[in-house]
């Protein structure tokens, strides 16, 4: 069985007034790949997701998802696909409860309060789902999230720094229950972070982005050895980037 391309952005394009965000990308993922996005704040990465999602309309450039662009047959492409964010709130007078539950009837998931209650069990949030948003801690709030990005069993999720404000042992139990869901229902992601230690345990490929041109393509460990020209076993993405970063700016 060939292997399906899921998402596929062909040199895009997109400035702000005088500032340019995305400087002509291109890169896809194939079904199942999950592929870390890496650059330094004002890089590119949200933008390139916001334009993934329609949000922001490029300036140039062909966005296509499920080999539809983006900007036809959006309501069916976007069934299939779903987002949580460090910046994203779910309605805060709301409990859990009735906020996904919102959310599975927009993305009309059948059987909605089973599959809420087992995302509910999976991110060990059974006991706070009459909770008001407003009252979760902030890495609460980024587990709702992540409920709520899972809720349709998309096909394409978008991650822009979920974990951002969790603490190091719910990361770590957060990585796990992904990469355990990403296994069992197949699901292809792009996940930002800067949290090197995520991207290695979760990514097979790396894109990293500065200055809105991706710099840098490749395993985790393909890129320690390439960029700091090290021989050894284990990926170091966290001196990668540093020296990138650096590199990048310093003065021509």
């Amino acid at each position: 069985m060939d292997t399906k391309v899921i998402l596929e952005v062909k040199n895009l394009r997109k400035s702000f007034n005088s500032f340019t965000a995305i400087d002509d990308i291109s890169f896809s993922l194939e079904e199942g790949e999950i592929l870390g996005f890496l650059g330094p704040n004002g890089a590119g990465k949200s933008t390139t997701i916001y334009c993934i999602l329609g949000l922001v309309a490029p300036d140039e450039g062909d966005i296509r998802i499920f080999g539809k662009n983006i900007f036809k047959g959006r309501s069916e492409i976007f069934k299939d696909v779903n987002y949580a964010s460090a910046e994203f709130n779910l309605p805060w007078n709301l409990s859990i409860w009735e906020n996904l539950l919102v959310y599975a009837k927009l993305y009309e998931v059948p059987e909605a309060k089973k599959r809420i209650t087992e995302l509910l069990e999976i991110f060990e949030m059974s006991h706070l789902k009459d909770q008001a948003t407003r009252d979760l801690s902030t890495g609460l709030r980024a587990r709702a999230n992540l409920c709520k990005a899972l809720l349709n069993k998309p096909r394409l999720l978008l991650l822009d720094e979920p974990m951002a404000s969790m603490d190091p042992d719910v990361v770590d139990k957060g990585i796990n229950l992904i990469k355990q869901i990403q296994k069992e229902e197949g699901i292809t992601v792009l996940y930002t972070s800067h949290n090197m230690w995520e991207i290695e345990e979760i990514a097979g490929e790396v894109i990293f982005l500065n200055h809105g041109k991706i710099i840098a393509q490749g395993s985790p460990l393909e890129l320690t050895q390439k960029v700091l020209k090290l021989e050894g076993s284990e990926p170091n993405l966290r001196d990668v980037f540093i020296h990138l970063a650096r590199s990048q700016d310093e003065p021509k």
